[in-house]
């Protein structure tokens, strides 16, 4: 059995963070979200409705003043050094781009000060970004349109896009070739080639590349049936899209949009359900209730 998200974090903790992190009670570990390690400050739990920190013996305050710990740039130091496998100079790209991503697709963002060549020095702090495997919450939607819908999955901020995506491509990829764009390893956590998050047997998992150029690269080499991508944003993942739909491959992709008239806002949007690209837009409730369903809207003629 695999290790929680919350352990994974755990071990590149220093000892005594580790140990607050790992004292706190199962309750407060259920909907965790991130923790954040402030330099010079505090030791953060964010959860969807409120922010704490905890002190040496995992108990939980709203305020810094009311804790005893506070984390020392000797711990952030060390958590850097083994976020980088105690090789800073081989981890130039992600303290370039200030994040790293670990096991369970766990992303690690970084603050702090950039030198002159763009590389983050001394770091301000560091923010684990709580990853959680939910398998079978995607059934649900699965469930109520018909099998091999193309979907697009909106919400806003922490509402589980990614996670529900995870699920889709896991239940899609057990029955058809599927095709993951994973631009930061956030979706299938692989490590030394081998996706720690379960996307599918017959799902083929595409790392590092932009969403358009692991889009163009699947549909030349790979024949999916379906294409699974998070968060497109951009003009460059619209007309990738539009060239493998006009292929024949159909698409599951998230984008971040509460509601319809926020989705129809978005102009490269607007254009891929016009060309019918995506069969049904699912709407996630929020941060309040991560992965769970508000509404499932048909966009196109489904299958």
């Amino acid at each position: 059995m695999g290790r929680t998200s919350l352990e994974v974090i755990a071990d590149y903790l220093p000892e005594r963070l580790r140990n607050a992190v790992l004292r706190t009670s199962p309750a407060n570990r259920s909907k965790l979200s991130e923790v954040r390690l402030y330099n010079g400050r505090g030791l953060a739990l964010v959860y969807p409705s409120r922010i704490c920190f905890t002190d040496t013996h995992g108990r939980l305050c709203s305020k810094l003043a009311d804790v005893d710990l506070m984390v020392t740039s000797a711990e952030i130091s060390e958590t850097v050094s083994k976020l980088c496998h105690y090789s800073v100079h081989s981890c130039q790209r992600e303290l370039r781009q200030g994040f790293f991503v670990i096991e369970n697709g766990i992303r690690v963002g970084v603050s702090g000060v950039y030198s002159e060549s763009g590389v983050i020095g001394d770091v301000t702090s560091l923010n684990f970004r709580v990853a959680r495997e939910v398998k079978g919450c995607a059934e649900r939607i699965v469930g109520r349109v018909p099998f091999g819908s193309s979907l697009l999955i909106c919400g806003g901020v922490n509402s589980g896009k990614t996670t529900v995506l995870r699920d889709v491509c896991r239940i899609y990829g057990e029955l058809f070739k599927c095709s993951l764009i994973d631009e930061r390893n956030e979706l299938s956590g692989t490590v030394d080639g081998v996706p720690t998050c379960d996307t599918g047997t017959l799902t083929d998992v595409i790392v590092g590349l932009d969403r358009a150029g692991g889009i163009a690269s699947a549909i030349r080499t790979l024949s999916p049936y379906m294409v699974f991508c998070d968060e497109i944003s951009e003009n460059s993942d619209s007309q990738a899209i539009l060239s493998g739909f006009g292929s024949g491959v159909r698409f599951t992709a998230t984008v971040h949009a509460e509601s319809f008239e926020d989705l129809s806002r978005r102009k490269f949007i607007s254009e891929l359900v016009s060309a019918g690209v995506f069969d049904y837009a699912v709407f996630l409730t929020g941060s309040d209730s991560p992965s769970s369903v508000r509404e499932i809207r048909r966009l196109a003629k489904s299958a």
